[in-house]
């Protein structure tokens, strides 16, 4: 699953990251209300964790907006103030679940994957560019319906040029998303992977996808 944690403590947020990171989510994290608005635009999400308090645009407002825009990624709101007027507002918002501050990890595990499941009955799990095609369940590729074997960081940075095809992705990206890097360790690693990702899903094909801008980054279409 891929996550959107929306948290203005930076402690906080860097805690949730970590703990959901280490169970096997993908996991982006936004500071404030207009920098969430931002990544829901531009990113598909399986679930959003979304603190009620933070700086400007509240929660509840960034939610509303979310539902107005026909986003309907499910959101688990958190808060630390538990008042039942409070959690009848969120939910009346278009909230999927609430849960107070503070929380057991393993409780914010389970609630994001009934979130998922419940999520999936609405969105396919299947990522489609061409005849390429992603499952984020089984956690397999095919092309054209041969199955290609990845490893899990191969599948990684798969997922992410699949959820955002036609648009670059930078190199800084790709180390922020697969590797959870955010900082240039100075290494290659990106590139070979990128070249082993390439043989994989082009080899022997006309039509190739995966292509290199350069002096940008790498971007996942279809040949004209």
């Amino acid at each position: 699953m891929r996550v959107l944690v929306v948290e203005d403590q930076k402690k906080t947020a860097s805690f949730i990251r970590k703990a959901l990171l280490a169970e096997g989510f993908a996991v982006d994290v936004a500071e404030d209300g207009e920098t969430a608005l931002e990544l829901t635009g531009a990113t598909s999400f399986d679930a959003i964790v979304l603190d009620i308090m933070l700086p400007g645009r509240d929660g509840l407002s960034v939610l509303r907006s979310l539902r107005e825009r026909r986003i309907s990624t499910p959101v688990l709101l958190l808060s630390a103030r538990g008042e039942a007027n409070e959690r009848v507002e969120g939910l009346n918002a278009g909230a999927d679940d609430y849960l107070p501050k503070p929380f057991v990890l393993e409780e914010l595990f389970a609630r994001l994957r009934a979130l998922g499941r419940r999520g999936g009955e609405q969105a396919s799990s299947i990522l489609r560019v061409a005849d390429l095609t992603l499952d984020t369940v089984s956690r397999t590729a095919r092309r054209g319906g041969k199955l290609i074997e990845l490893s899990a960081r191969e599948f990684r940075l798969l997922e992410l040029l699949m959820r955002t095809p036609g648009r670059v992705c930078s190199r800084m990206i790709i180390l922020e998303k697969v590797w959870d890097y955010s900082f240039d360790p100075g290494t290659n690693v990106v590139e070979v992977y990128v070249s082993r990702l390439r043989d994989k899903i082009d080899e022997g094909r006309t039509s190739k996808m995966l292509h290199t801008v350069r002096g940008v980054g790498y971007v996942l279409k279809e040949s004209a």
